[in-house]
């Protein structure tokens, strides 16, 4: 742990355009966040986006933000690579992380930061594989799927909560929606099976989330999320390894994997379903 030798840092709640200053950021760092997530993540919570200043230059950012009484997600962790290892990243956490109270606190860490985490009270739950590629296509066309309209809004938030620690429809209506993105719902007898997203990042597209209760359902409503891609399009999906199904699902899709993060927590694990679950919705916001 190092000792904190700036004490002009000043930690912040941050504004829209901090955020979007933030957001470019993590692209620099390679880490490919969709074209218009800034815009929806703030709404979440807006109290839980924060940023550290040496005077006018941010140079440290991180999230946390309350989806819920029960649940809060932690993300968005930066530190400026020239003002690493002065205890900045630290400092701000210690000033955000009082914001989820008593709620038990989700993150996506990558490897080189686990022990770090690890003495701040997080436990590993399981690895999230990055699959990206160019996806092969099945050639079929399934019925049963459809457009996430506002009216299927309602069943599509009330099948989300059996995946996700907290009731989230107002995301949702803002997550699914806009230029470039596609949300689809894959209804069986008038129930819903299965729904995900996909939009447009920096590098390629994004899918996530992916929830559906077989493979099968899975398989059908990724081909539907892909079917406009062209040919030297690609996509990137962060897969629960708990799920061999999904990894069965990218590997027949002809996508590979060569990075993973580690789920933790700090407090009681939630009891969703990530055997069950094929792409998380963001590393960012859970």
């Amino acid at each position: 742990m190092h000792p904190i030798d700036a004490p002009e840092l000043t930690v912040t709640t941050a504004s829209a355009e901090d955020w979007r200053q933030v957001v470019a950021w993590a692209t620099e760092e390679g880490w490919n966040p969709g074209h218009g997530d800034a815009d929806r993540f703030l709404p979440t919570d807006p109290e839980g986006f924060f940023t550290g200043r040496l005077g006018d230059r941010i140079v440290t950012a991180i999230s946390v933000v309350n989806h819920g009484p029960d649940y809060a997600f932690l993300g968005f962790y930066l530190v400026a690579p020239e003002q690493r290892g002065r205890g900045l990243g630290l400092a701000t956490w210690r000033a955000a992380f009082p914001h989820a109270g008593t709620r038990t606190v989700g993150l996506d860490a990558v490897p080189e930061q686990e022990e770090t985490y690890k003495r701040s009270g997080f436990v590993p739950a399981y690895r999230t594989l990055r699959w990206t590629g160019r996806p092969a296509r099945s050639g079929t066309t399934a019925a049963g799927v459809h457009a996430v309209t506002p009216d299927r809004l309602d069943a599509v938030a009330a099948y989300d909560r059996r995946f996700f620690p907290a009731e989230r429809r107002a995301f949702l209506a803002r997550w699914l929606d806009g230029p470039g993105r596609a949300a689809r719902v894959l209804l069986r007898d008038g129930r819903v099976t299965g729904y995900g997203l996909i939009r447009p990042s920096h590098d390629g597209h994004r899918v996530g989330p992916l929830f559906a209760d077989t493979r099968e359902d899975a398989e059908t409503l990724f081909d539907a999320l892909t079917a406009h891609l062209g040919p030297d399009e690609e996509v990137c999906l962060d897969m629960p390894e708990p799920n061999p199904a999904a990894a069965a699902l990218a590997e027949g899709r002809g996508l590979t994997t060569d990075w993973h993060s580690i789920r933790m927590y700090a407090g009681p694990v939630p009891g969703t379903p990530a055997e069950r679950a094929f792409a998380v919705t963001s590393l960012e916001l859970g």
